[in-house]
């Protein structure tokens, strides 16, 4: 790399470990960086992959205020986050690329749509029982589900962030807030995971990784300082906003 590029791919680090604490999708920030250095686009991913883990550990550091009196609950998602990150990983060292992107700016566009109704969907959940399973963890449904995002996730990470909190926000009755930091302790369970595939089955760029791996820890720790000061309503509309620009990226490329 060019020092030039070297320059763009640290910036593109650090937006997208503040965006990856906040929303979720700073993988459409370096994704195409990465490729703009001439990296092939599975080697880009890769190493995108490798360098967002730091971002995703100082994004929990951040929200740490967040996750206290969730451990149960992130310690149950987290287990479906390790064994849908490792399928992610296995299928994109395996698959062609087509085979999976395909269906994801369908996923995408789903969770926008979650995302935006979640408070109506709010609403309705809480006419249950005050005792009811699936308010206190979701049930089977969010398992499966969220074990699903996190197949995702680990395959292609963009816009992950946004598919988790549509789903708690769906089936858990939380603030978006303490909703977000458990997506960041997902995100970094699943960056790990593929992490780990990666650096014994896949070629990565070192340069890249080292690079965006120093953004994102910086980025993210911005991310959370900022984003714990966000409404509800707020933070709502900026998932839509970043998410609706990650469908359209998506779509047109």
């Amino acid at each position: 790399m060019t020092p030039w590029e070297m320059a763009a791919v640290l910036a593109a680090g650090t937006g997208a470990g503040a965006v990856n604490a906040v929303v979720g999708s700073g993988t459409l920030i370096t994704f195409p960086v990465l490729l703009a250095t001439g990296l092939p686009p599975v080697t880009a991913t890769v190493s995108n992959g490798l360098g967002l883990v730091p971002g995703s550990i100082s994004a929990i550091i951040g929200y740490r205020e967040e996750l206290r009196g969730q451990g149960r609950r992130a310690l149950l998602l987290g287990i479906g986050a390790v064994l849908g990150g490792l399928a992610g990983a296995v299928l994109l060292l395996t698959l062609p690329a087509s085979a999976f992107e395909r269906i994801v700016p369908v996923l995408v566009g789903l969770a926008l749509v979650l995302v935006a109704c979640q408070p109506l969907i709010a609403r309705r959940l809480r006419r249950r029982p005050a005792g009811s399973r699936t308010r206190r963890d979701g049930g089977p449904l969010l398992f499966t589900g969220m074990t699903l995002a996190s197949v995702y996730g680990g395959y292609f990470s963009a816009a992950q962030g946004i598919i988790y909190v549509s789903l708690m926000g769906m089936l858990l009755d939380d603030t978006l807030q303490r909703l977000n930091a458990v997506k960041n302790v997902l995100a970094a369970v699943v960056s790990t995971v593929a992490a780990v595939v990666f650096l014994f089955f896949a070629e990565f760029d070192w340069t890249a990784v080292v690079l965006i791996a120093a953004g994102s820890a910086l980025g993210g720790l911005i991310g959370a300082r900022v984003g714990r000061r966000f409404s509800p309503a707020v933070l709502r509309t900026l998932i839509v906003s970043v998410g609706t620009l990650a469908l359209v990226h998506l779509v047109t490329h």
